[in-house]
């Protein structure tokens, strides 16, 4: 046992304090570190195949003919959708979409074969349940391409039947044709941004709510905060001593994490590594200040985690990957501009599908910075306070109305 005189205050006391606190609390530890990474080996099974494939549909063929048969061909033969079942009414494809079974209905109407021979247009429909928006837009997908080029093979068979030679007739179907490219996700592979976006999005609650409770604990009461400020030598060695044990696990987390991402599952590295890591450690740093900040003002421990996960939990939906940032309204759009996580994900965003270039990377990175100096300096403006309401009581007098206030 070392003797009280030979204990030295100081940023190094805390941070041991802390990583022998972490050791003694499981469920913390388990929290900051099985938690995202157990996610994380979740997610990577979900998404491992990358693109969904094959997804199943119905089909209500009316017409029975050779043309109808080779459209339902066609939508078989494409990758997003697999024809699993025929079915012989309508409201049996309907109720198949309702229980799940499908994801779609193909309608091929009566006299489809005669109508299109005789110059006619029929139409042919496609049921898809829109509240299903990823699964629903492949399913259309697969079959708006399957159609559609069914239908012009038959309007380019017709007009060669008539003696228009085959150039000439492809040029009439498609006079001004149209080239698609997809730049930066061609294969539309969602580990790329969905997994690559979800992981994140969860450290970010993981970091705001543990910086909250492990700082929350030592200053809820006066008391537990005058202890902290004796072993620390002062309120900010102590408050670095505590918060660095987490800033380093939590990038042991998201390093591990994008060792999975690059390295089994092959997500692309198009821009700079380094601007990656520096925007890490900068969102890394906002979280935690912003789970320091909340404990100071808070009170108790618990008020502060509260509010910390009410203002993350919901950050995926505001950070602009499942709905563009742009048609948010207004709220929407400032809350997703005050979550550190938004900018994190738009550098983690360039560096790795889009490749931006090193002129146009440093928005992102100067906004997490922002957030760092800004949230710390709050911190240290409620330290300061902190300290001076403490200097006042050992001296007997009453603190001021301003430095008695949260």
């Amino acid at each position: 046992m070392l003797v009280r005189s030979r204990i030295r205050p100081g940023f190094s006391l805390v941070f041991w304090r802390e990583i022998d606190w972490l050791r003694r609390r499981p469920l913390l530890l388990a929290f900051i570190t099985i938690v995202p990474m157990g996610l994380m080996a979740v997610l990577t099974l979900i998404f491992s195949a990358g693109l969904a494939t094959r997804l199943p549909i119905a089909v209500l063929d009316l017409d029975s003919s050779d043309l109808s048969r080779s459209i339902i061909r066609m939508v078989d033969a494409t990758p997003d959708t697999a024809v699993s079942v025929r079915v012989g009414e309508l409201a049996e494809g309907r109720g198949m979409i309702l229980s799940g079974k499908v994801h779609g209905l193909l309608m091929l109407p009566r006299n489809l074969e005669r109508d299109v021979f005789a110059g006619r247009r029929p139409e042919v429909v496609f049921f898809y349940n829109t509240q299903t928006l990823t699964i629903g837009n492949l399913t259309l997908r697969g079959v708006s391409a399957a159609v559609p080029t069914a239908a012009a093979g038959i309007r380019l068979s017709l007009r060669t039947a008539q003696g228009e030679p085959v150039d000439e007739a492809q040029a009439d179907l498609s006079p001004i044709p149209v080239q698609i490219h997809a730049l930066f996700n061609p294969t539309l592979n969602y580990v790329f941004f969905l997994l690559a976006a979800i992981l994140p999005s969860v450290l970010q609650i993981v970091m705001v709510t543990a910086s909250a409770y492990s700082v929350g604990i030592d200053v809820e009461t006066r008391h537990r905060l005058r202890i902290l400020r004796r072993l620390g030598g002062g309120l900010w060695p102590a408050i670095a001593g505590k918060v660095l044990p987490y800033t380093i696990v939590f990038l042991m987390v998201l390093d591990l994490s994008d060792s999975v991402l690059f390295g089994i599952l092959e997500l692309p590295l198009h821009g700079r590594g380094w601007l990656l890591d520096i925007a890490g450690l900068f969102f890394i740093l906002s979280c935690q200040f912003l789970g320091v900040l909340l404990a100071l003002l808070l009170e108790p421990t618990a008020s502060a985690i509260s509010i910390g996960t009410l203002l993350t939990s919901p950050a995926f939906g505001f950070m602009g990957i499942g709905f563009p940032r742009l048609g948010m309204n207004a709220f929407a759009y400032g809350f997703g501009a005050i979550l550190p996580g938004t900018w994190y994900l738009t550098a983690r965003i360039d560096q790795t599908i889009r490749g931006t270039p090193l002129d146009l990377s440093w928005k992102p990175i100067l906004v997490l910075l922002t957030f760092v100096v800004g949230l710390a300096g709050l911190v240290a403006l409620r330290l300061e306070v902190m300290r001076a309401h403490a200097a006042r009581e050992a001296a007997g007098a009453p603190p001021t109305l301003k430095e008695a206030l949260p």
